[in-house]
């Protein structure tokens, strides 16, 4: 199946603010609210783009006429997560609140706040996405969305240009290999054009970061963060080798996004969930492509849960529609939206998804790279409740180095007094 992502799918209007979208139902049905004749409003907060389109909500409206949904977006995830823990076991909240990976350990720590998953539910994702989301008395309180498998999007145009392949088989095999290749090839490119390779610095720290079993806490609770050597290899990397290469420090900037467009990098790394980023950012642009690679093997950057807060005012009926949101078809049907990949294993199985193509990225075969680059996958970096602080402050040190702030060792320095407080 072809498909071209809609401009639907842009994550600009992630950045441009808080959206709030009210899908109203017309009907009757039996009295669920004996206040409001049988009427229920369902509040759905996310961010970015989780795919779910006007018409995916107004399918499960359809079905439950009673129902009325309004989908909250806050502008980031970063936004998302301080309403989350500002409001969580008070009032306030969604009746249904997406939590993304990055943090969600942060959120197991209040399991005992969130509803459980329904029983007939359980097991129909990937182990470790569903293992995350399971807390030390056996209850999983998280409905896996996404995940987010990696390749590599790069502008054809662009590596014609610098004399490197275009193929995306022949993109492959030239990236095919460890993180120095990665940068060796990023080197020569700037070398041939006097542009920089990538998108941003910080997107390789996490590429690199997602690759370790451990990161800045152990499982037992233990903080290494400024003890693990490989973090401070990471640092040490991205400072030396990705900072001369990159464009900008991190992403998510208006420049970020219009820079997709004006072909001022060429390459990215790229989870499924970024396919909508870019189509929407530079709708015009016809040379982007995805290659069925990533440095070091396999690696998966973001994915996120739904949640349901335990005190909501419909936990009964937001538990059924996040059940139905992230099963096996709506999975697939939000990737068809905007690329967010799915996490449930019979996903894989569907023809809708196998035979996906991209037109807007040389229609390349997004479903089938999505599959090989899960199975590329080998280590589900352990992320404990500060993960999202501590990689935050080292994100902002490679920034600080990025934009002359710093030198390397200072910068370094002041992220280690940072992260002493958490």
């Amino acid at each position: 199946m072809t498909v071209k992502l809609s401009r639907r799918t842009t994550a600009i209007a992630a950045v441009a603010g808080a959206a709030s979208i009210a899908l109203l139902a017309s009907g009757c049905a039996p009295t669920a609210d004996a206040e409001d004749g049988g009427k229920v409003e369902l509040t759905i907060a996310t961010f970015n783009d989780f795919g779910y389109s006007d018409e995916l909500l107004q399918e499960y409206m359809d079905e439950h006429p009673n129902i009325t949904i309004v989908h909250n977006k806050a502008a980031t995830s970063n936004d998302a997560r301080a309403n989350y823990f500002q409001k969580l076991g008070k009032e306030g909240l969604a009746d249904i609140e997406a939590v993304e990976v990055d943090w969600f350990s942060e959120a197991m720590q209040y399991s005992d706040l969130l509803a459980e998953v329904p029983d007939s539910a359980k097991g129909r994702w990937l182990d470790w996405k569903e293992a995350a989301a399971t807390d030390a008395d056996g209850r999983l309180v998280g409905f896996g969305t996404d995940i987010g498998p990696q390749g590599v999007c790069y502008r054809s145009d662009l590596f014609a240009a610098a004399g490197l392949p275009t193929d995306r088989a022949d993109v492959a095999a030239l990236l095919d290999g460890d993180w120095d290749n990665f940068f060796d090839v990023a080197d020569q490119y700037k070398a041939a054009t006097g542009k920089p390779f990538i998108d941003s610095a910080n997107s390789v720290l996490q590429g690199i970061v997602n690759q370790l079993e451990t990161a800045y806490e152990e499982p037992d609770g233990t903080i290494v963060a400024t003890e693990n050597p490989d973090i401070a290899d990471a640092y040490n990397t991205v400072v030396e080798r990705a900072v001369p290469i990159s464009a900008y420090a991190g992403q998510w900037s208006d420049d970020w996004f219009a820079s997709m467009a004006n072909g001022e990098f060429a390459a990215m790394l790229c989870p499924g969930w970024m396919h909508g980023v870019i189509s929407g950012s530079a709708p015009e642009v016809a040379g982007w492509d995805i290659a069925d690679v990533f440095p070091g093997g396999g690696g998966n950057w973001g994915g996120s849960y739904l949640t349901v807060p335990a005190n909501g005012k419909h936990v009964e009926e937001a538990l059924a529609f996040a059940d139905w949101l992230t099963a096996p078809e709506q999975q697939v049907k939000a990737f068809e939206n905007a690329g967010t990949f799915p996490s449930q294993v019979d996903a894989y199985e569907d023809e809708d998804l196998t035979g996906f193509t991209n037109e807007y990225f040389n229609g390349a075969p997004t479903g089938e790279i999505g599959i090989s680059r899960a199975e590329a996958v080998t280590v589900a970096t352990f992320k404990g409740p500060k993960f999202f602080q501590f990689h935050d402050a080292l994100q902002n040190a490679v920034t600080r180095v990025f934009d002359g702030v710093e030198d390397q060792k200072t910068s370094w320095n002041t992220w280690v007094t940072e992260v002493s407080a958490f």
